[in-house]
């Protein structure tokens, strides 16, 4: 492999997570033909077939998609020699992508800002994001930080590509209105509930998919009058007595006394993991470390 220039890694990489010439072209700034430029001196170098057409586009090889892998080991490795560098020089200082879902930021994001002001010299830069679970981690390719969710159970985000620093479980309860015959319960089962008219969320959504087992257990299809993303909508139906609805109890805790009842659900294990996602070479930024470290703290907090 004479005259390999690892400098061209990148390109690769990002064409195995992004999945197209154009997507990498428009995420690094470049034009597809320089794109595809990169590939073929980069194929050359390494002696075999490293992408293959498939249409009007191309895709990765066997070969490819092996060295796309070692490009992430390489890519983490220098950017671990540039960050103790600019520690050495200028202490923990930059700027930190954060992309988080509403939810997520109505929970953590004043904790987290409060515990920035220790660390002046960390631009925080905060993007709104909601995916569907699966969209949370090709989000690293553009953010720092990615602050996603899954249900219990689910399968996580490639430990290959991402790194997963987990931040807290939120279990789900069941918002009910003030007037409901089960308001005064503590705890509610699943039959008792199962038949109601329900708030929702879209569908394959985490707590849809959790609406959707419970469903199936007493197999009785539930009955979804509305569906939003926006976690206060859905409270607010609830209050009106437009329904019930599963809510995240950490999130919703605050706004429930004098609107809606929160009941937990018996004989169920409901609730959604949330975490941090990283590419490796982005975790081993100083300034990412302290924003990963005051995320962890503040999870922490709000779980006790």
């Amino acid at each position: 492999m004479v005259g390999f220039d690892i400098a061209l890694l990148p390109v690769l990489r990002e064409l195995a997570e992004r999945g197209s010439v154009t997507a990498v072209a428009t995420a690094t700034h470049r034009t597809p033909s320089a794109v595809s430029q990169q590939l073929r001196t980069l194929q050359r170098q390494a002696g075999v077939p490293l992408v293959e057409r498939v249409g009007r586009g191309v895709r990765l090889t066997e070969h490819g998609r092996v060295l796309a892998g070692m490009a992430t080991g390489v890519a983490t490795a220098l950017a671990t020699v540039e960050s103790a560098w600019t520690e050495h020089l200028d202490g923990v200082t930059g700027s930190v992508d954060l992309a988080v879902f509403p939810s997520a930021a109505e929970l953590l994001l004043p904790g987290l800002l409060t515990r920035m002001r220790a660390h002046p010299g960390i631009v925080l830069r905060l993007s709104d994001v909601d995916v569907s679970e699966g969209e949370f981690a090709p989000l690293t390719a553009d953010h720092d930080v990615v602050i996603g969710h899954r249900p219990d159970g689910a399968r996580g985000a490639d430990r290959r590509r991402v790194e997963t620093v987990p931040l807290l479980r939120e279990p789900l309860d069941v918002a009910l209105p003030l007037d409901h015959p089960l308001a005064d319960q503590q705890r509610v089962r699943i039959e008792d509930v199962v038949g109601a008219t329900w708030i929702g969320v879209p569908e394959d959504y985490p707590i849809d998919r959790v609406l959707t087992a419970m469903a199936a257990a007493t197999d009785a299809p539930p009955e979804v009058a509305f569906r939003t993303i926006h976690l206060p909508v859905i409270e607010n139906l609830v209050a009106a007595g437009h329904g019930i609805a599963l809510v995240p109890r950490y999130t919703s805790r605050t706004r429930a006394p004098g609107r809606f009842r929160l009941a937990t659900l018996a004989d169920v294990r409901a609730g959604r993991r949330i975490e941090a996602l990283v590419r490796p070479d982005r975790a081993v930024r100083p300034a990412v470390r302290t924003v990963l470290e005051a995320l962890v703290a503040e999870a922490t907090a709000v779980t006790a």
